[in-house]
C-alpha cells in the first residue's frame, strides 16, 4: 500500500474521503490508515479490496478525491439489495 497522505509534500494527489450516512466525515484514526495514492487506478484498487472492513469500521459513502477536486461520489459502500 501506499504511503500516508500525510507524507509531506511528495504525497499522493488521490485520496478517498470518508463519511457517514449523513455526509459527515468519518475519523481516519477510527476507519484506520487513510491511503495517499499516485494514480486513479491504484485508489480504485484499493478501495475495492477495502470497502468491507471501511463498512464495518462505520464508514457508509466514500468519494475519490485529486487533490482538493472532488471526482466522484459519494459512493455507497453498502451493497446493493
Amino acid at each position: 500500500m501506499g504511503p500516508s497522505a500525510a507524507a509531506g509534500t511528495n504525497s499522493p494527489a488521490w485520496t478517498w474521503r470518508l463519511e457517514r450516512g449523513d455526509g459527515s466525515a468519518v475519523d481516519g484514526v477510527a476507519a484506520g490508515p487513510v491511503e495517499g495514492f499516485p494514480a486513479q487506478s491504484d485508489a480504485e484498487t484499493w478501495i475495492g479490496e477495502q470497502w468491507a472492513d471501511l463498512l464495518a469500521r462505520g464508514v457508509d459513502a466514500v468519494t475519490l478525491l485529486e487533490g482538493d477536486r472532488e471526482v466522484y461520489g459519494p459512493m455507497s459502500l453498502h451493497p446493493e439489495s
